[in-house]
């Protein structure tokens, strides 16, 4: 077994259900702690951190949050490195999570705390799928339908998915719209089989019937 994925982990942790309920429960705490303190701006050093310093300095982010390194190595991390360029806000909160080995959570906590922020603030991600990419009026347009419709501001994310072949697939939470034409096309594959289906069975009702007689 690699040394790098302990058995007590498991292989991608943002996957995790129960890494996600952990996440947020920090991720909560956290917004409700800035709020609380009049950290304005907590939300972007924890997004900043993330992205900013993690993701680029990828050995940086090995060492504060591998289990092959100790608690005490990571508290001595934080203090040394992130301390004396952060906030004592952000800096005490690394430090919770130093303590209770959950440093590794922190992409997903960032993550869920963006999301919840922008709930609080009557914003909600919806995620705009279409077989191209759209273009700037197209998605403003998109975008001024879904606010007129909606109890909330929609922040439109594009994707693009090949497969859909046209039209769009529209997901707000786990709530899907899909008008695309594959979908078109499998609800009409489904119909036609499911009359050719219903056509056999009544060919053979009538047979049937005829035999009896």
């Amino acid at each position: 077994m690699s040394e790098a994925t302990p058995a007590t982990r498991p292989s991608h942790v943002l996957e995790d259900p129960s890494s996600r309920a952990v996440a947020r429960v920090y991720a909560v705490a956290y917004l409700n702690g800035a709020d609380a303190k009049g950290e304005s701006g907590a939300l972007e050093e924890l997004t900043s951190f993330v992205e900013d310093v993690l993701a680029v300095q990828p050995e940086f982010s090995r060492l504060l949050t591998s289990q092959l390194t100790n608690r005490d190595e990571k508290l001595g991390v934080i203090e040394r490195v992130v301390q004396p360029r952060a906030s004592e806000f952000f800096s005490n909160f690394l430090r919770v999570l130093a303590e209770h080995e959950r440093l590794e959570l922190l992409p997903l906590i960032s993550h869920i705390a963006q999301i919840e922020h922008e709930k609080r603030t009557g914003r909600r991600r919806v995620i705009v799928r279409s077989a191209v990419a759209l273009s700037e009026t197209q998605l403003s347009s998109i975008a001024d339908r879904l606010n007129s419709a909606l109890s909330f501001e929609p922040i439109v994310i594009p994707e693009v998915d090949e497969s859909l072949l046209g039209g769009l697939v529209i997901q707000i939470g786990d709530t899907v719209f899909d008008s695309s034409l594959k979908s078109r096309l499998n609800s009409l594959q489904q119909s036609m089989r499911e009359r050719y289906l219903h056509e056999i069975q009544s060919g053979r009702d009538r047979f049937s019937y005829s035999e009896g007689n």
